[in-house]
């Protein structure tokens, strides 16, 4: 199972397949992998309905739409309106389902996608406890990497998913599904889709509705594609990118009419990539600290966009950009029991814990239904006493940012809030990524894999990432070679634009392998 999207609609066009074969085959794929075999644990909820869906498609006359037939993964805090619960891999919302699609879920329907279930995710979007590890949830387990499934004494993975969008990457890598939809904060696309060997779109904030997606930051949170293909991240971002009246966010969106058609393998010629890194003046927080097959995989990637006529101007960005203002971060005391710095702060997004309890809350009041006779949760307050109770099975590894979060107001006055807001935005764009852009006369500025997720998400700007080569260690730790990806981030609204240098480079770099399972 290691297509495309675009190789699969081929076929089921041709009618070599039908939409019913693949949904049992991804199926029995997962049977054999996920629940067995190196039980990579992606998928949290299959849809009872999947083969019903694909049935109807198969039988559909008329024209073809653009994702007919093809199965789909959601994270599981994106909204349903079907049997399928929506549970940010809580245990607490367990037995909470939505009250109708989230504006992503009905366009993937109405493009003919069929909504094969729901995928594992790190707990709350990892925002839940100080060191959780990625792909961990309270009511999916430990989700683990394809490529080196291999865990430690804890049963925690020595090579992480990377997340929050852990499921979904897994599950693409593993050929558990066509394509699958993440979410994002800072990084929880870049991250899993490095680590997994995939191409990801972190879209400009505004491009893809919000809308029924479990929230942390309404500033800073996005939905989008964790497929095997540039074409196929552009095919999906065709299909969920458009205003949404549910979104205020959405009405100011900028979009071509299709970014498929503005992929182009000549992108590269003539475009200036910026290279964020300074060694001589100690300005080097992105590629300083990368080990040496990292650095090597970015040697050879720069040298592949060099190639194919990229200028590259290596240029370092205003260290206050990158640091931050003061009040952006807050000290939360870690509790984690199985963390090497329990006991000690960790600096975590004022503007996260802020936004969280106002998102949720509005979540639970406006989308959330519940089981008949189950408790319901009113607001996160109820998520931190329940987890408070049932702790054996929720609190692994705590809840030191849920319970912080729910100690603010939650109504979004709170002058702390409100200054770190605008410091974000000050360091971000306004001294950050915008004068790095005009000063160099860049197309996008070239991060290695997730490490400049923070700077662009806090700015509301886009990324695209897309795999580059392999690497043999995670931190001081040898390891099985697993992928490194590289990404382009630009100004708003310039998907298009980076879509069409990743496309470029995808195809010099040539076909990119499937984990061997």
């Amino acid at each position: 199972m290691n297509e495309t999207m675009t190789q699969l609609l081929e076929a089921l066009q041709a009618g070599r397949t039908t939409s019913l074969a693949l949904v049992r085959a991804y199926k029995q794929r997962i049977a054999r992998f996920d629940q067995k075999g190196p039980r990579l644990n992606a998928i949290r909820h299959l849809n009872a309905e999947a083969e019903a869906l694909a049935r109807a498609s198969d039988a559909r006359k008329g024209a073809r739409r653009p994702l007919e037939g093809l199965p789909i993964l959601l994270k599981d805090n994106v909204a349903t309106g079907d049997a399928q619960p929506t549970t940010a891999g809580s245990a607490a919302m367990q037995e909470a389902r939505a009250r109708r699609d989230a504006t992503v879920t009905a366009r993937l329907r109405r493009a003919g996608a069929i909504i094969l279930g729901k995928a594992n995710l790190t707990e709350w979007a990892n925002m839940m406890a100080v060191g959780m590890p990625t792909g961990y949830s309270s009511l999916g387990g430990q989700c683990r990497n394809p490529w080196a499934p291999d865990v430690d004494g804890n049963a925690i993975p020595v090579v992480p998913t990377g997340g929050s969008s852990a499921g979904s990457a897994v599950a693409v890598a593993a050929g558990f599904c066509a394509g699958a939809i993440g979410t994002e904060t800072a990084g929880s696309l870049l991250s899993p889709a490095s680590q997994n060997g995939l191409v990801t779109v972190k879209p400009t904030v505004g491009l893809v509705s919000q809308a029924g997606i479990i929230p942390i930051s309404h500033n800073q949170d996005v939905a989008g594609p964790l497929v095997r293909s540039v074409a196929d991240a552009a095919l999906l971002l065709d299909v969920i990118a458009a205003p949404d009246p549910r979104d205020a966010k959405t009405a100011r969106q900028k979009r071509p009419e299709s970014f498929l058609a503005a992929l182009d393998p000549d992108a590269l010629r003539g475009a200036r990539i910026g290279v964020p890194s300074d060694p001589e003046h100690n300005n080097d927080p992105w590629y300083g600290a990368l080990s040496p097959s990292a650095k090597r995989v970015m040697a050879d990637a720069i040298a592949i966009l060099e190639d194919q006529g990229a200028v590259i101007v290596r240029a370092g960005i205003e260290p206050r950009a990158w640091v931050g203002g003061p009040g952006t971060e807050m000290a939360v005391l870690n509790t984690n029991p199985l963390s090497p710095k329990r006991g000690t702060p960790e600096r975590v997004s004022t503007v996260f814990l802020h936004e969280l309890k106002a998102g949720v809350d509005a979540y639970l009041r406006d989308w959330a239904q519940w089981e008949k006779g189950a408790r319901r949760m009113r607001g996160l307050a109820d998520i931190v006493a329940f987890n408070d109770e049932h702790a054996a099975r929720c609190l692994r590894f705590g809840q030191d940012f849920l319970r912080e979060a729910s100690l603010t107001r939650g109504d979004l006055g709170e002058p702390a809030y409100r200054s770190a807001r605008r410091m974000d935005i000050w360091a971000s764009r306004t001294i950050g990524i915008d004068p790095y852009l005009r000063q160099h006369r860049l197309d996008a500025i070239l991060f290695p894999s997730r490490t400049g997720a923070g700077f662009a998400a806090k700015a509301g700007y886009p990324s695209v990432q897309v795999p580059a080569g392999f690497v043999t260690h995670w931190e001081d730790i040898e390891t099985k070679p697993y992928p490194y990806g590289i990404t382009f981030t630009g100004p708003a609204w310039s998907e298009a634009r980076l879509l069409a240098l990743a496309y470029a480079f995808e195809q010099a770099r040539g076909p990119f392998p499937m984990p061997d399972l």
